[in-house]
């Protein structure tokens, strides 16, 4: 595919030899007045260094690292340095439980962790459970007694470059995302993988040395990271906003030079809310050489897109879809300049193909509903330890993504209904049987069904339909104060009091629900 790189972390090596002293990364903290950056030497530098610090301990090629982070300017420097040193890394969800957490190491038999001091209580209550980690390293001043200062460890550290073959097809990271039973699945992701995502995003978005990247989704998700490599691969600063707010996002583009952004919806609709409302004025940033934005990880309202491109009639826009399974989004993209088509997902990605076929995995005829396949140097390498879903998934190098699709006459990609119940809201997902399994738990609830219902602003919100146990009664409030415990974007905003329709076979009759609801504005809605 290249025949300069063979692994990810040379890009980075790259970069310092070509721009030293020019800046890589840009650490923003708004609501504490912060503002970091550093060089792209001193990128490698920190890289290095932790590397050294990991080989010292005995880390080698084919262990696993578990990196449990906020974004970071050490984040960053952490993942590189896990990966110089042939090790897998294994970037962890920051919504991630303590149960969550002790179930990614049951898989993945990590020898460290190296964790945010914010994740303490959840490393120490999951810890006794952890029996393959041998040593853990905290980022932050609060260190807990079982571990080690990162800033401690790396200072003083050489930055002497590691000796160590890695080649494009070594592994390079195992990332979980969840399967359909709501269980995070290890997705195994190597070097060639990183690779091609670098080279699609490229691409795609034309970024250039002059470029600055806004970067606001998490870095454990395929999706952020690998559209800062499309800038990471031609030495383009990026800038690591820490907080989410139409303010901040607009000030980091004004003050920073800002070209181009990586928004999810609802992101989107907060900054437009505030310029039509007057709270913001255009006027009061400079903006002028903010050429791109674009959206992923959702369905994309057009009526969004259109009041988007009123208010910046020359900007590019595109639209991505991918799958972690895909190392992230661009195996099909709508494209900058096809806003006709808001809507689609778009177009094979480049050096991406794809087709559409029938439950027998036969091609379809075109403008048919069918299960939309793709193949290209992003596909994973497998579901780590999953045979039996990595066979379903991966057949002849083809990806069955289990998102059902059909092409126009135009030859662009539309889905249609997606296999899979899952809800996606705000940019995450959530699995209905999780939320359902939840409320199973209520002594008075005989059965609950979790639906996505369309929402303008989240794309769409997690609706739970509730029967009651004869004679038993529960309100709103109550349902709500029992759903606390769930993580926030997992908790109902609509609750709805009603039959839950199954099957002859039992299954919850959810197409039937999401018409019967998906207008209704009586029910509660947070």
């Amino acid at each position: 595919m290249n025949d300069i790189f063979t692994h990810i972390g040379e890009i980075l090596a790259r970069n310092a030899r070509m721009y030293p002293n020019d800046t890589a990364l840009i650490e923003r903290i708004p609501a504490e007045k912060k503002r970091v950056e550093i060089t792209w030497k001193e990128f490698d530098d920190k890289a290095n260094q932790f590397a050294n610090v990991l080989v010292k301990k005995g880390i080698k090629k084919g262990d696993k690292v578990v990196h449990f982070m906020m974004n970071s300017i050490d984040w960053l420097a952490a993942y590189f340095g896990i990966i110089r040193t042939g090790a897998w890394v294994v970037p962890l969800n920051f919504r991630f439980t303590a149960e969550d957490v002790k179930y990614c190491c049951d898989v993945a038999e990590p020898v460290i962790i190296v964790f945010d001091e914010e994740f303490t209580d959840r490393i120490t209550a999951a810890k006794a459970q952890l029996p393959t980690v041998k040593e853990y390293i905290c980022v932050g001043n609060k260190i807990p007694d079982y571990g080690q200062s990162y800033a401690k460890l790396v200072e003083g550290a050489p930055v002497t470059p590691l000796n160590i073959e890695i080649t494009p097809m070594d592994e390079c990271g195992l990332y979980f995302t969840s399967g359909t039973t709501g269980q995070p699945k290890p997705i195994l992701l190597t070097h060639n993988n990183m690779l091609s995502a670098c080279i699609t995003e490229n691409a795609h978005h034309k970024q250039t040395k002059d470029d600055c990247f806004i970067l606001l989704p998490p870095l454990y998700h395929t999706g952020a990271k690998m559209h800062w490599f499309g800038s990471f691969i031609v030495g383009a600063r990026a800038v690591l906003l820490k907080g989410v707010s139409p303010e901040w996002t607009l000030e980091a583009i004004s003050e920073e030079g800002g070209t181009n952004i990586f928004l999810l919806v609802p992101w989107a609709q907060d900054i437009l809310m505030k310029f039509d409302s007057g709270e913001l004025k255009k006027t009061d940033y400079k903006l002028s050489q903010w050429r791109l934005m674009h959206i992923g990880a959702q369905p994309v309202p057009p009526a969004l897109i259109k009041r988007w491109k009123e208010h910046f009639p020359t900007m590019d826009y595109d639209t991505n879809y991918g799958l972690s399974e895909s190392t992230g989004p661009g195996c099909v993209h709508l494209g900058m300049g096809h806003e006709h088509k808001i809507g689609a997902i778009g177009i094979p990605g480049f050096n991406w193909e794809f087709k559409i076929v029938d439950e027998k995995g036969a091609n379809i005829k075109a403008g048919e509903p069918g299960e939309l396949v793709i193949r290209g140097n992003g596909v994973m390498r497998e579901y780590y330890k999953n045979p039996e879903a990595t066979a379903k998934s991966l057949v002849d190098g083809w990806l069955f993504t289990g998102d059902m699709a059909r092409v126009d006459v135009d030859g662009f990609i539309w889905l249609v209904d997606r296999k899979k119940d899952v809800i996606i809201t705000g940019g995450e997902n959530v699995f209905p049987v999780e939320v359902e399994d939840f409320f199973y738990t209520h002594p008075d609830i005989k059965d609950a069904a979790a639906i996505g219902l369309p929402d303008e602003r989240l794309g769409e919100i997690v609706a739970v339909v509730i029967e009651m146990k004869p004679g038993k009664t529960l309100t709103t409030e109550e349902v709500l104060k029992f759903c606390e415990p769930l993580p926030k974007y997992k908790r109902p905003r609509k609750i709805i009091f009603g039959e839950v329709p199954r099957n002859p076979t039992g299954k919850i009759e959810k197409p039937k629900l999401r018409k019967q609801y998906s207008g209704m504005e009586e029910a509660f809605k947070v």
